[in-house]
């Protein structure tokens, strides 16, 4: 008999969303060949999310999907502007790139911002990335400064680091980890990792 929800614990209202904390591991390769990207991976190993670019490394396009590559989101770099911009748009098959869903600026090296990389824009909701020690570390904080996301160096329990192309995102309950995807994506385009 077939179940009627297989192995996903995720609610069938928003799958993007956990009452609980989650893990997710991130591993810097794309599963398609020529391409650039990445592979996320759940908890129990199982792939959740790719990111692929098609064109070339750190294009001006790059599409968030789900394992089957159903479109999730598709992230856009705003040319010509003196601050860099990004803008991530849901997939919505019947419109052609509307409103974004959320902004992304990041701040040249000119005007000092401290530790805050960039600053993220979801309707009325404001988020900055705040780098840590390494250039890969980094936190996603809310208005308030609470930690909603971390990315960091993925370690075995021993201590051992997997390399710089294995990363750990951890991400708060009641978050929507499609969101916090598409940002850490955005930082890794910044940062020209993908």
């Amino acid at each position: 008999m077939a179940k009627v929800f297989p192995h996903s614990q995720r609610s069938v209202l928003d799958p993007f969303v956990s009452s609980e904390r989650e893990t997710f591991t991130i591993w810097m390769k794309s599963l398609v060949c020529q391409a650039n990207g990445c592979t996320v991976f759940d908890s129990s190993g199982d792939i959740v999310y790719r990111i692929d670019n098609y064109d070339k490394k750190c294009s001006s396009k790059v599409y968030l999907m789900d394992l089957q590559g159903r479109v999730l989101v598709t992230i856009r770099r705003k040319r010509l502007q003196i601050v860099g911009c990004w803008y991530g748009y849901r997939w919505n098959p019947d419109a052609n790139e509307g409103k974004p869903w959320f902004q992304v600026k990041t701040y040249g090296r000119l005007i000092c911002m401290g530790s805050f990389a960039c600053q993220v824009t979801v309707g009325f909701d404001k988020y900055w990335v705040v780098k840590l020690g390494s250039k890969q570390a980094f936190r996603i904080v809310n208005i308030d400064r609470e930690v909603i996301a971390e990315v960091k160096q993925k370690r075995l329990s021993s201590g051992i680091s997997l390399g710089d192309d294995v990363l750990t995102l951890v991400v708060e309950p009641h978050i929507d980890h499609s969101l916090i995807m598409a940002i850490v994506t955005v930082y890794g385009l910044i940062n020209d990792k993908l």
